[in-house]
């Protein structure tokens, strides 16, 4: 016998008003009229449902990214870049959310991740006015939205903890727009900001913490245009742990005489698959794009990506990180936590099968695509462009095969490529730990006993004097490495701030 399941439910009203009625439409207009609608146009524009009953948080968070018109930096199906539910999942695997929902904090945690400026607050932290002038100042504007995490019990309304953006403000009836993502269920609704603001200060019983509120808005740039961290692979929680609990604790020793000691004691214990942990941000296209040449964007982001590896290459830690990895005694070491990864040959395989998977829908699936060959081009500059380095390759599975391109940040400080046709300077070992080290909190070095070496040391890694498109980069890899230590120590939850 089959079960005939759900068809939406009824709106408890009041306190809630249906949008889509004559009182509702009457609120609507009159909050046009009065200029706090206007945030709502670019959230209707991209209102979606929530794909599964537990993705509120997540169906909530990646429509006010797309409605802010934040790249996510990466494809989502075929060559189109889109914020989906299924890509947050930096903070929380997707299987728990499916199977538990997600907390405010997480939500939080994933704004960040996804490259937006959020500010958050627990009800406990914050107050109904607070709220009021956020949600007043959000609503006269599209540049900012407001997410609300709630209790649907206070609205009559079945189901416990909520998620859904805040579309709009009614001045003189003090009521809030509800653009709610479980559009299966009940629709868009009016409720008394009073009202919401009981429902929102509740306890999560999964957590034991209130719920609140986020305001979500757009950098001025994208936050990571060459480097990021990733928490995709297990190594992740080791070389977190390495970096924020046991570096402080080995550079306390008295053997740190000079700054070669402060940093080969760092790179001495480095877990060998600390190269899962850090990573530069690849451009990729299909192949049979590349017949068409590279668009005005495509050569803006990759211009960014190299002039940030130039500015890594300049910095006086560089040098002292390079002369030591090339020193006799590390060049093993280097081999064998980075092994040939540095090759551009070795590193466009790995890239060109991820870069499969996502063009072909299959993100996560690389392993299932093989390189069959790859190819390094070198264009040369004209007409006062830069020169272009595209690596293509050939990436096969059981259904065929795709051909992938990887456009290459080269830094201008060497050869843009060789004879050989295999190009130098782009992102290596080097550089990647360079990046690491300056992204490190600055209390990371305060254990240092002998001072003139804590102030060669200071000196080296002060995010103070770094060009503006480095130091905004490498505070980005920072708060990154805050926001894991916090997950790791399942502390996510107790500080909403991660700047």
């Amino acid at each position: 016998m089959a079960m005939a399941g759900l068809y939406r439910r009824i709106l408890p009203s009041p306190p809630a008003i249906d949008f889509a009625s004559s009182e509702g439409k009457k609120l609507f207009t009159e909050a046009i009229h009065n200029g706090t609608m206007e945030g709502f146009f670019k959230l209707i524009s991209y209102f979606q449902t929530q794909s599964e009953p537990a993705y509120c948080g997540l169906a909530s968070l990646s429509m006010v990214l797309n409605a802010l018109a934040i790249d996510p930096g990466r494809k989502w199906k075929g060559p189109w870049r889109w914020f989906d539910e299924n890509m947050l999942d930096c903070c929380e695997p997707l299987e728990k959310v499916k199977d538990k929902g997600i907390p405010f904090g997480k939500v939080v945690c994933l704004a960040h991740c996804a490259g937006a400026n959020v500010e958050a607050f627990r009800t406990n932290q914050s107050t109904i006015d607070d709220f009021r002038k956020y949600v007043m100042a959000c609503s006269s504007s599209d540049d900012c939205h407001v997410i609300s995490s709630y209790n649907r019990g206070t609205f009559y309304q079945t189901g416990t903890g909520h998620f859904s953006p805040i579309g709009g403000y009614h001045a003189e009836g003090d009521m809030a727009l509800i653009l709610d993502v479980a559009r299966f269920k009940y629709p868009p609704h009016w409720v008394p900001l009073g009202l919401l603001w009981e429902a929102m200060d509740t306890v999560d019983e999964s957590t034991g913490l209130r719920r609140g509120f986020m305001l979500v808005s757009r950098r001025q740039r994208a936050p990571a245009l060459l480097y990021t961290l990733s928490c995709k692979h297990e190594s992740w929680i080791t070389t977190a742990k390495y970096l924020m609990d046991d570096v402080p604790t080995l550079l306390s020793s008295d053997d740190m005489k000079d700054v070669e000691n402060v940093l080969s004691a760092v790179f001495t214990s480095l877990p060998s698959d600390f190269a899962e942990f850090i990573k530069w941000v690849a451009e990729i296209r299909r192949k049979e794009d590349g017949d068409q040449g590279l668009s005005e964007e495509e050569k803006g982001r990759l211009s960014s990506k190299e002039d940030v590896l130039k500015q890594v290459q300049e910095t006086g830690l560089y040098k002292h990180v390079t002369d030591i990895l090339s020193s006799e005694k590390f060049v093993c070491q280097v081999k064998q936590t980075s092994g040939d990864r540095d090759s551009l040959s070795n590193i466009a395989a790995s890239v060109c099968c991820q870069g499969a998977g996502i063009l072909t829908g299959k993100s996560g699936l690389s392993d299932r695509f093989c390189c069959r060959e790859t190819c390094v081009r070198c264009y040369r500059a004209i007409n006062g462009e830069k020169p272009v380095t595209v690596v293509s390759g050939t990436v096969v599975n059981g259904n065929g095969e795709q051909g992938v391109d990887m456009l290459v940040p080269v830094s201008q400080t060497g050869p843009s490529c060789c004879i050989s046709g295999s190009c130098g300077m782009h992102p290596a070992s080097n550089d990647i730990l360079t990046a690491l080290l300056l992204a490190l909190p600055s209390q990371t070095w305060s254990g240092i006993k002998d001072e003139k070496v804590l102030e060669a040391i200071s000196g080296l890694v002060s995010t103070d004097a770094l060009p503006p498109l480095l130091q905004e980069e490498i505070l980005h890899l920072r708060g990154q490495l805050l926001m894991l230590k916090r997950c790791k120590d399942n502390k996510v939850e107790d500080d909403l701030g991660f700047t």
